[in-house]
Parts: structure tokens; C-alpha cells; sequence
């Protein structure tokens, strides 16, 4: 009982959404102090676009977790964390195209025409980032009561969004697939099991309509 007070106190709880939020911006801190300390290698600007993007789909990747491991392992808590690391996810990815333009085409219009007309993978990624803008937007309270059921169906997004990136991870590989299978992987068990949950509450539904 004391236990079960103190995980529901407010300053726990307030203690606890700041070290996650601070500890999401370590990935970050790190590119930083490693490019400032010239230790990225001889692509450094080719080690930061990498790295920034990884970090967006393990954030993204994070965020769809969630629900399958509060629903199958009772981890509840985990509910209200998820806007932000949606959020983080969204900053990485932003990130991720700043370092692209920046780094590697120097934002020159006709480099940037060629990637967007040319290569695949940049196109189904910039794609993948476009829809991911309007589920940050609206990723308020404020607009999920504007929205109503609409909101629900917007966010649902976010899994043509998650294939789109596992798309443009696959086609960004030129040597080993073991880490866009490990990717694959994850995600077809997070998105396996919202299917197999929706099938199971319509198959209830039947029943006992049936009853």
C-alpha cells in the first residue's frame, strides 16, 4: 500500500517525466561533444546524419512499444511517457533532414531536386517525416478533444509511417541486413500483436452479439 503511494506521488512521477526527458536528449549531447572533439571519424558529417536518424527510429520505434508492453506485461505506467517520445521522435527525425541538407548537400536546390527525384530511400523518408509532422501537432489534449474520433484515426498514421521508415532503412543499406531485420523484426511483432488484439475484440464482439 505505502509502495503503491509513493509510484503514484506527484513528485515521483514529476522526477520521473524529467529524467526521461533529459534522458533523450543524451543522444544528442553526445553527436555534439564527439563532433566538437573531431573524434567522428573521416565522414563526420555522414556519422551525424546516421546517427541522428537512428536515434529518430529508436524513439519512433519506442513510442509503438508501448501499448503492446502495457497491455501483454501490465506495464501501465509506461501510457503517459508516450507523447513525448513520440515527440523525440519527430525532433530526431527533423534533426536527421537538418544534418542531410546541412551536411551533406550544403542545402544547394539542385543536389536537393536530385535526392527527391532520384533516390528512393530519401523520398520515402522525407515522405515518412511529412506525415510525422501533423501527429506531433496534434498530439495535445487540446487537439485530441477538437478531433474527437478523427484524432484516433489521424494517429493511426504512424504505421504506414513506421513501414515507411523501415523502408527507408532497407534502402539505405549497402553492405549487412542483420540491423534492418532486427528493425523488421520488432516492428512486425508491434504491429502482429495490434492486429491480433483488434481481431480478438471483434471476435468477442461477434460472440456475444451471437449469444
Amino acid at each position: 500500500m505505502v509502495l503503491k503511494q509513493l509510484k503514484n506521488h506527484p513528485a515521483l512521477r514529476l522526477l520521473e517525466w524529467w529524467l526521461l526527458f533529459l534522458a533523450a536528449l543524451l543522444p544528442l549531447a553526445w553527436i555534439s561533444w564527439q563532433a566538437w572533439s573531431f573524434a567522428l571519424g573521416a565522414d563526420p558529417a555522414k556519422e551525424i546524419t546516421d546517427y541522428l536518424g537512428q536515434w529518430a527510429l529508436y524513439l519512433l520505434w519506442g513510442s509503438l512499444a508501448i501499448t503492446p508492453l502495457r497491455q501483454a506485461l501490465g506495464w501501465t505506467r509506461l501510457q503517459r511517457f508516450r507523447r513525448m517520445i513520440g515527440l523525440y521522435a519527430l525532433f530526431y527525425a527533423t534533426a536527421h533532414l537538418l544534418a542531410f541538407g546541412t551536411f551533406i548537400i550544403g542545402w544547394r536546390w539542385d543536389l536537393l531536386q536530385t535526392a527527391l527525384t532520384e533516390r528512393t530511400y530519401i523520398i520515402v523518408g522525407a515522405l515518412a517525416l511529412l506525415l510525422l509532422i501533423p501527429l506531433g501537432i496534434t498530439s495535445t489534449k487540446g487537439w485530441q478533444r477538437r478531433l474527437k474520433k478523427r484524432w484516433t484515426q489521424l494517429h493511426q498514421l504512424v504505421y504506414p509511417i513506421s513501414l515507411l521508415v523501415l523502408l527507408h532503412v532497407v534502402w539505405l543499406i549497402r553492405d549487412s541486413y542483420f540491423d534492418a531485420f532486427l528493425y523488421g523484426s520488432l516492428l512486425g511483432w508491434m504491429l502482429g500483436y495490434r492486429v491480433w488484439r483488434r481481431l480478438q475484440r471483434r471476435l468477442r464482439r461477434s460472440a456475444s452479439l451471437s449469444s
